[in-house]
Parts: C-alpha cells; sequence; structure tokens
C-alpha cells in the first residue's frame, strides 16, 4: 500500500483531499497533519509521497521540503501545492526541486494530481523510491 503524507493547515482542504483519495484511490493510505511543526516527526523515509502546502503558518512549505530532503526524502517524491498560480510556483521552484508544482484549486492541475495518485497506487509502494 503507498503511504502519502499530506500537510497543510487548512482542515477543510485535507478532509476534501483524504476523502477523495479515500473514494478514488483506496490503495493508498493517507496520513494528513494541518501543523508544519508537528508534522515534522512523521517525515520518514517510507513515504511514498509527500505533498507540502506552500504558504502555512510557523513553517512554510519551503522549510518543510528542505528538512525532508535533509532527512533522506528524495525530491522526486515531494509535490508542492499552493492557492498560487502555476507561473508563481514554478519560477519560486524550479525543475528538479521537487517532482512538481500545482495550483491546489485549479481542476486541470487536480487531475494531475489524481494521475500521480493513479500510478503511484497502481505500481505499489515501490513506485516513487524506483526513481
Amino acid at each position: 500500500m503507498g503511504k502519502l503524507l499530506i500537510i497543510d493547515d487548512e482542515d477543510s482542504f485535507l478532509d476534501l483531499v483524504r476523502d477523495h483519495i479515500r473514494v478514488h484511490f483506496p490503495g493508498l493510505a493517507v496520513l494528513t497533519c494541518d501543523d508544519p511543526v508537528h508534522c515534522l516527526a512523521s517525515i520518514t523515509t517510507d513515504l511514498d509521497l509527500l505533498l507540502i502546502d506552500l504558504e502555512m503558518p510557523g513553517l512554510d512549505g519551503a522549510k518543510v521540503l528542505a528538512y525532508a530532503v535533509s532527512k533522506g526524502i528524495a525530491r522526486n517524491r515531494i509535490i508542492i501545492f499552493s492557492g498560487r498560480d502555476a507561473d508563481y510556483l514554478h519560477k519560486r521552484f524550479p525543475m528538479g526541486s521537487c517532482l512538481g508544482v500545482l495550483n491546489k484549486f485549479e481542476a486541470k492541475q487536480q487531475e494531475v494530481l489524481d494521475m500521480i495518485f493513479a500510478a503511484l497506487q497502481e505500481k505499489g509502494p515501490d513506485a516513487a523510491k524506483a526513481h
């Protein structure tokens, strides 16, 4: 079973994404956390995918990304998402910084995330680690 950790300070967004994954991608184990500081202990190398909100109080997503990489999470297993537009996100996180950057409110960006979830579920827990 693929293991995901989603870090976002908006509980309603976490609930929405968690419920969506459980309904459409039941082969994935979803952990959520609404406090980036408390989430640090949950960032372990057994994660297949880490999704991090960029704008959070106390510890922003860029710092969480740096921490995750320092703990041994491969950049290609981390996605940064935000309410900001994709152009801003691509400038802030150039190619290679992470697997991808997504606007969490745009439908087309949600489709991309669903494709990633589907691939992870189809290939199993070692899919993201193989890269």
